[in-house]
């Protein structure tokens, strides 16, 4: 089925079952949720404003394997918490053990995210929680059919009526993990305490050149992964391949400028998160590093802002060790967001 339908298809779920409920979004985060310094206030949607009914409902569906067709694969199970919720295979398994299409990105601070997928073809967090439910290689399962397996749950009925006045369905489910997972904020890294904490001792003087060096105009680095959440969020393609089996953005426009470009990633806790890119092909940063520092493959999409960058070895080390400064330990170490 074309992209497009599906994404249309999922639309239409959501509308359907959509509440007449309004409020005013907040602007704010609740007391838990702090917001770290030089970050944006997180706004929750109208008709899902924040409690804590909502998110213990949605951690627990987070990990919970009923969520796929024959109860043995969570979200959690491809998103770990301590791997800033990523994962370390290079696809991960689905139902009957199907390898998955792409590599799990990391979830840390999607709430920020402008749109959903590594071909941005899904406008909101609630609906890019439908995407993993039907997807054939991942829990291949329907929103009704899941909805009446929670309705037949009696603490699930209950948690979805405490947290939504509701018993289970489309609606309290997409809301539920979405809210949950709009929870995971990480941004107290040890580059985080030297930038915006004030504190001179928290990087190294390695880290201290390699931050240098990525906001510098010799590497661009920070062109594409800008602002406190390391990413434009637009799309590009790295010159990783000559030939894109994944033809990533393309699939969702059509468009021929965008084959084989993908959603820029966040490079926070980018330490934790191997392997890297969309299909998790390099295993290490120092793959990746190299990558860059050799100006990837002559795709004709590739970004003009990629060229060969001649870096000695030291400087890759610099740059290595400013990368794994993103590494934010009271995020994944957060027992708040463990099973």
């Amino acid at each position: 089925m074309n992209t497009k339908w599906i994404y249309f298809y999922l639309f239409v779920i959501l509308i359907v079952s959509c509440t007449d409920e309004e409020i005013e979004p907040l602007h704010t985060a609740p007391e838990f949720m702090e917001i770290p310094s030089g970050f944006d206030d997180i706004v929750f949607p109208d008709d899902n404003q924040f409690t804590n009914a909502r998110w213990e409902l949605g951690k627990k569906l987070f990990f919970d394997p009923v969520m796929s067709l024959d109860s043995t694969v969570s979200c959690g199970s491809c998103h770990k918490p301590d791997l800033a919720f990523s994962d370390e295979v290079s696809l991960s398994l689905g139902v009957e053990d199907r390898i998955g299409t792409r590599n799990a990105p990391s979830l840390a601070n999607v709430a920020y995210h402008p749109y959903y997928t590594r071909e941005g073809g899904v406008p909101t967090l609630e609906m890019q929680i439908l995407v993993p439910i039907q997807e054939h290689n991942e829990f291949d399962f329907n929103i009704v059919l899941l909805a009446e397996r929670l309705q037949n749950i009696a603490i699930y009925k209950q948690m979805s009526i405490d947290a939504y006045d509701r018993e289970p369905d489309a609606f309290t489910i997409s809301r539920a993990l979405a809210t949950y997972e709009r929870s995971l904020i990480s941004g107290y890294s040890p580059y985080d305490q030297y930038q915006n904490y004030n504190d001179s001792q928290a990087l190294s003087d390695s880290e201290i050149r390699g931050m240098d060096l990525f906001f510098s105009e010799e590497t661009n680095c920070s062109s594409c992964h800008s602002g406190f959440n390391f990413t434009n969020y637009e799309f590009e393609n790295n010159g990783l391949y000559l030939d894109y089996p994944d033809v990533g953005r393309y699939k969702f426009t059509g468009d021929d400028a965008d084959i084989a470009t993908f959603k820029i990633p966040s490079l926070r806790n980018v330490g934790l998160t191997s392997p890297y890119m969309h299909d998790g092909s390099m295993g290490s940063l120092d793959d990746v590093i190299e990558h860059y520092n050799n100006g990837g493959a002559a795709h004709f999409n590739k970004s003009e802002l990629l060229k060969p960058l001649g870096l000695s070895n030291n400087q890759k080390e610099d740059l290595k060790a400013f990368l794994e400064s993103l590494t934010d330990e009271a995020f994944v170490n957060n027992p708040l967001y463990a099973k």
